[in-house]
């Protein structure tokens, strides 16, 4: 007979692996979705060769992978008590997010503007726009999430032994990088 589990896995822990798996899937109907309707563009429609800008693409998106290994360092040095090192790797990781959300609004800004892709523009309009606009969404929540943390670490309330809070927010922060991956491969190279 083996000998059960010293240390039974938290209920918050659950409910977090949870929630990730449920978006898990919805990104998943979003990305099967995109790759479903990406059909050949009528001439003179936007299509991903043309309406994207890579560059500005790529450098938001090294800001948000960036920012995987931000809140890696951040959670370790709050787990070591080194609560400095914690808030400034912390505050660097919103300050990424922020960057990145930054990025997708100048490039959408471009889209709209310059280009004339919109959400009922075509199909590549309506799939990019509800795909990426959910994951901005999903960056929005992670850094405003973010911020409550290090106002709570400010405060002392956010310390070694109170850490969970910390860490659940950054398995959160590493999923939207994760799927960011996922979708930036789709839109930006599968669809060119």
């Amino acid at each position: 007979m083996s000998e059960p589990p010293s240390e039974a896995l938290d209920p918050r822990k659950v409910g977090m692996l949870a929630f990730l798996v449920s978006e898990a899937a919805f990104f998943g109907t979003l990305i099967a979705t995109f790759l479903f309707f990406l059909r050949p563009i009528r001439s003179g429609e936007p299509n991903p060769r043309d309406a994207f800008d890579i560059p500005l693409v790529l450098l938001s998106t090294f800001c948000l992978l960036l920012s995987s290994a931000t809140i890696h360092q951040a959670h370790k040095s709050l787990l070591r008590g080194w609560r400095w090192a914690f808030l400034g790797w912390w505050a660097t990781t919103m300050v990424l997010g922020i960057i990145f959300l930054g990025g997708t609004a100048l490039e959408w800004s471009s889209l709209i503007q310059e280009k004339q892709l919109t959400i009922s523009r075509n199909l590549l309009g309506s799939c990019y726009f509800t795909l990426v606009g959910f994951h901005a969404a999903h960056v929005s929540v992670g850094v405003v999430m973010l911020a409550v943390v290090l106002l709570l670490a400010m405060r002392d309330v956010v310390t070694p032994q109170q850490s969970l809070g910390a860490e659940l927010v950054s398995w959160y922060w590493h999923f939207v990088d994760g799927v960011w991956v996922v979708v930036f491969a789709v839109v930006y190279v599968v669809a060119r």
